[in-house]
């Protein structure tokens, strides 16, 4: 069959299976089904609940301003899909094109869309994490139980990590008026994300809020009583941190371990991928026939040398599942690219941080606009003499005018007349991110590296 008729055929006839239900497969099914996809569609999800929205979990549901039953996700359009909910894949059978499922059931596919994710990471000693009191919060159950134990007023909340999540938990928690102490082994909280100079000022809002920050730390142990609930957190120092709750917050587990033995291109780092989302096999050989999006993905970017970057960003979930969706139903030359630029944000301690570009590749930062010692400014990330990433505390009005510095990799340092003419914004520093090979919490980028097969890839936007 020709690909002309075979496209054609599967537009109207096809069988596309989405694993993953969640923001990314259910923007990719809309997309699907919006540019003329009439064929059959399934979605797996190993969660028994349509499709929901995940930021909210650690922000406005553990605030109580929003009940954690109640995050679907909005649906742009009916998408007329057979839902496979409450069951995991467990396999993919590449040559005879089929997904296996935990209840031993297989589905095939003509086209398969992987957007699995990622899992919260668990705290590694098993005894200690199925102490009653210990949680990770990634899920809607995981919110459910979480709530219901802060509402009951906990002596005291321990939070291991200081990424995004972990402070924004300890927020929430201060905001119930419950004491908590944060344990992080790198030096400041976000370091992982936003580099030294930045995670000094979030130190600052940690303790100017009450948290009771321990930084430089690893826990050694979590202590039971005798009942099996949490009772202490030991530290690396020596101390003893006494408590009644504990939420490990150690980053992410991209959801991959189902690909073992697939022959499909997946790791502990995620899933590679073209640019436009078509994944590699182990050899390195592109495939026509499965995609990957969202969270588990690792794919290319133009702007920043073509390092392959895991994103784990709500809004590059839905750019890259459109992409994704358009691709599996068109042409070669119709298909596009996704250039995406990587932004995220976060609210804490009544703060407003947002971030664009990829800070971590960043070695030096100015700040362009406000103040370190007020907590509200840009900060302005360079490499190789280019702006590659901007982040803002409470001062978001600048930062679309510097994505457009690193969609055009304008020059560093920044010299424009708008720049504040503060001592701190004269000259570049050093950024101070911590050594990559030493573990830190929470970065939201991930540079996982160059693909030796992918080093003659040009990538080109379709022209219309």
């Amino acid at each position: 069959m020709a690909a002309e008729d075979f496209l054609d055929w599967l537009r109207r006839e096809g069988r596309i299976v989405i694993v993953g239900a969640s923001l990314a497969g259910l923007r990719a099914a809309e997309t699907l089904r919006a540019e003329g996809f009439a064929g059959s569609l399934t979605m797996i999800g190993d969660e028994p609940y349509e499709p929901y929205d995940r930021p909210p979990l650690s922000k406005a549901v553990l605030l109580g301003k929003a009940s954690p039953h109640h995050t679907e996700l909005p649906r742009r359009r009916e998408i007329d899909a057979k839902w496979r909910l409450g069951v995991a894949a467990t396999g993919l059978d590449m040559g005879a094109k089929r997904v296996r499922l935990a209840d031993g059931d297989e589905v095939e596919y003509d086209r398969l869309l992987i957007a699995t994710g990622v899992r919260a990471r668990p705290w590694p000693k098993e005894a200690e994490a199925q102490l009653d009191g210990v949680f990770v919060l990634r899920t809607r159950d995981d919110a459910v139980g979480l709530h219901r134990r802060l509402k009951a007023s906990p002596r005291r909340v321990f939070v291991i990590g200081a990424g995004f999540t972990g402070s924004e938990i300890a927020s929430a928690c201060r905001e119930h008026g419950i004491e908590v102490t944060v344990a992080e082994r790198a030096g400041a909280p976000l370091v992982g994300a936003l580099g030294g100079v930045v995670g000094a000022v979030a130190a600052e809002l940690h303790r100017d809020n009450g948290v009771d920050l321990r930084t430089g730390v690893m826990v050694t142990a979590l202590e039971g009583d005798t009942v099996g609930r949490v009772r202490a957190a030991h530290l690396s120092d020596g101390s003893v941190i006494e408590t009644d709750l504990v939420v490990v917050s150690l980053g992410a587990t991209r959801n991959t371990d189902w690909l073992a033995g697939s022959g499909l291109g997946a790791g502990p780092r995620g899933i590679a991928c073209d640019a436009g989302c078509r994944a590699f096999d182990f050899r390195g050989i592109v495939t026509d026939d499965i995609f990957v999006a969202g969270d588990v993905a690792r794919s290319p970017h133009p702007l920043f040398g073509y390092q392959f970057l895991s994103l784990e960003h709500w809004g590059n979930a839905i750019t890259q599942a459109e992409i994704a969706a358009h691709n599996m139903i068109s042409a070669s030359a119709e298909r596009r690219p996704h250039m995406w630029v990587p932004a995220f944000w976060s609210s804490q301690f009544g703060v407003n941080i947002k971030s664009v570009g990829v800070p971590s590749m960043g070695d030096q930062i100015m700040i362009t606009q406000g103040s370190l010692a007020e907590r509200r400014f840009i900060g302005v990330y360079g490499y190789q003499g280019r702006v590659i990433a901007a982040v803002s505390f409470d001062n978001t009005r600048w930062l679309e005018f510097y994505q457009r510095l690193i969609e055009t990799a304008a020059p560093f340092p920044v010299e424009f007349p708008t720049v504040d003419r503060r001592p701190e914004g004269r000259q570049p520093i050093p950024s101070d991110f911590p050594d990559p090979s030493l573990p830190t919490h929470g970065p939201t980028v991930t540079l996982s590296g160059y693909s030796p097969s992918d080093r003659h890839l040009v990538f080109t936007p379709a022209r219309h």
